[in-house]
């Protein structure tokens, strides 16, 4: 197969299909979209702010549509997903605990995730805690955070979620659900039975090349340096993995305007030729989440869509140049803006404190509908019933600068 050449457009219209956001869903979602859509991404990123709802379910709302969030806790309970480190800390399918798991055996090193130090010198305690837990059942942090009147010993031991983090790095235990998106630890021996070392075990480096093919999959069409941080591998020597890859058919090398060499997975094939001939349209609009596969390595979205991103949660608020938890706007198959902004869950109220649009993105009636339809479903899918907007450009919205009100899912 001849080397193809592609425009920029067509490029990024091909990552978007195969990170699902390419076309706005075509049916309701149901519950197992969850898995699907996640097998799809390889990873969900977990991320605890709640400013908006957060990220996890957001993402999976980016590419699903309106669905209830307790449909992400569902599977994770019923055994479909797991949590580790992958990406950062992350939802994964269960079946590819296989993936990772070398990473548990070898916990020292996980960086900052994992404190040998404070393991060996609380090994005593961290016995007992999973005594317990074999003896009792799962647990949770917020078990041991609040000592109960009329008890002692146990439940006023205090350094429970450190200990229960050092074991979850190192695989003693695994997240078998959430409460109020608490983590329930229970023992890895009991949740994956069938599982032994001895014989299951991938060598590191049969793991990682399954990562980095899970990589080029959900990324569609790539950069050969763009592969190592979807799992957050350290930069593995490529150039003999892909001509093999090149051998098998997996992928196949394509000319992207202005990007250059890069590769095109196998999976997108069928949407070459289309995409070749600039027929392959994009017409979803969404609310992301700055976790979101398609940002979340900042200079591949630089690259790819020409959208610097830089999460200012963490920024003292006078040197902030967007807001606190600022989410991009997708519109089209470009990433045309960004919103600051946070959902008043008792009132039931969007308030958008600011909204930015890229230079050269110019406001048109399509631009207009496609924002105000996505910022509209993304507010009441979370309850909302009005949307208020406080900075924006003078000619976004004019006809209803202040918000508008919408109905209730």
């Amino acid at each position: 197969m001849s080397e193809r050449k592609l425009s920029l457009t067509a490029a990024r219209h091909l990552h978007l299909a195969a990170q699902g956001l390419l076309k706005k869903p075509r049916r309701k979602p149901i519950a197992d979209d969850v898995l699907s859509t996640i097998q799809r991404m390889s990873l969900l990123q977990i991320d605890t702010i709640n400013v908006v709802a957060r990220s996890p379910y957001l993402v999976l709302f980016s590419r699903l549509g309106s669905y209830p969030q307790s449909w992400l806790d569902e599977a994770l309970s019923r055994g479909e997903l797991m949590e580790y480190w992958a990406h950062e800390a992350c939802f994964l399918p269960r079946t590819d605990f296989s993936l990772i798991r070398h990473r548990m055996l070898a916990p020292h090193k996980m960086g900052w995730k994992y404190r040998e130090e404070w393991m060996q010198e609380n090994a005593e305690e961290i016995e007992a805690l999973l005594a317990h837990i074999q003896e009792n059942g799962p647990v949770r942090s917020a078990d041991f955070e609040h000592p109960k009147k009329g008890t002692s010993g146990w439940w006023e031991w205090k350094p429970h979620k450190r200990h229960l983090e050092g074991l979850f790095t190192s695989g003693k235990v695994m997240v078998i659900g959430r409460h109020n998106f608490q983590r329930i630890y229970d023992l890895t021996s009991r949740v994956m039975p069938g599982w032994d070392d001895e014989r299951d075990l991938l060598s590191q480096e049969q793991a990682e090349e399954r990562m980095l093919q899970n990589s080029a999959r959900s990324l569609g069409i790539f950069k050969a340096q763009w592969l190592a941080d979807y799992y957050r591998l350290r930069q593995p020597t490529l150039p003999v993995l892909l001509a093999r890859w090149q051998e098998e058919g997996r992928i196949f090398p394509v000319e992207v305007e202005g990007l250059g060499a890069m590769w095109l997975h196998a999976d997108l094939l069928s949407l070459l030729d289309e995409a070749e001939a600039g027929k392959l349209t994009a017409t979803h609009s969404a609310v992301l989440s700055p976790f979101d596969p398609v940002v979340w390595d900042r200079k591949r979205a630089e690259q790819l869509f020409d959208f610097t991103y830089r999460l200012e949660c963490y920024t003292p608020a006078p040197k902030r140049q967007h807001g606190y938890f600022v989410l991009p706007l997708l519109h089209q198959g470009k990433l045309v803006g960004r919103m600051d902004s946070k959902m008043h869950r008792k009132t039931g109220e969007l308030e958008i404190f600011a909204l930015y649009l890229q230079d050269g993105v110019r406001v048109s009636q399509k631009l207009e509908q496609g924002l105000r339809q996505a910022i509209s479903d993304f507010a009441r899918w979370q309850g909302a019933s009005r949307i208020t907007i406080g900075q924006k450009p003078g000619d976004l919205f004019s006809t209803q600068p202040l918000g508008w009100e919408i109905e209730t899912a």
